[in-house]
């Protein structure tokens, strides 16, 4: 019986150790941006700026997710020499965007307000941009993938309620699209971009 208590006890205190290294998605979300607010907002250069950035992406952001999702149905025509190319080139191609744009701002303040959990992949998670001189309010709503609670990660960014993953995959349809399905056509684009 005393055996059977400290058996239960011991299984109670590993769960309970679970929890405590899981992380909240609102609260990922916030440290996240406080940690990017800090970038932006001290005096190194736009370059020093956009590797710390890029660093801080690939730590939270399900880039792998988001190239699969922007692709569509044509990553299920790709072969594994193809995919490879396109996961190596998307990488590049999201790291500098996203740095690149993100570093224009001067230390943005944002306040994550609520969230929505949707299933246990998914949480919704509310914040607002807040206004300045130069810009008004804005809305931003981040789609999180929880399937993993220790490892949180970034699927999308919805911005005043348009999706900026699912705009790039409109924008990657067309160019496959108008190029005759040619995968190259894409491969091109984003290659293009990062050399640029």
């Amino acid at each position: 019986m005393k055996i059977k208590k400290i058996f239960i006890t011991i299984i109670i205190f590993f769960l309970s150790l679970s929890n405590v290294f899981s992380m909240e998605p609102d609260i990922f979300v916030q440290s996240t941006v406080n940690r990017a607010s800090a970038i932006l907002g001290d005096n190194s250069s736009k370059e020093k700026k956009i590797e710390k950035l890029k660093s801080i992406a690939n730590e939270t952001v399900d880039i792998k997710g988001i190239g699969q999702y922007t692709l569509g149905s044509f990553r299920k025509t790709l072969n594994n020499e193809q995919k490879k190319i396109y996961n190596k080139l998307f990488n590049n191609y999201f790291l500098i965007s996203f740095s690149s744009r993100l570093a224009e701002y001067t230390n943005p303040e944002i306040d994550v307000y609520d969230k929505e959990i949707l299933n246990e992949n998914y949480t919704i998670v509310n914040s607002l941009l807040k206004a300045t001189n130069e810009r008004p309010q804005i809305k931003i709503d981040w789609r999180i993938y929880t399937k993993d609670p220790e490892n949180p990660l970034i699927r999308d960014l919805i911005i005043e309620g348009l999706s900026l993953a699912r705009t790039q995959k409109e924008e990657f349809s067309s160019i496959i699209n108008s190029n005759d399905g040619d995968i190259k056509a894409l491969f091109k684009v984003l290659e293009d971009f990062s050399n640029n």
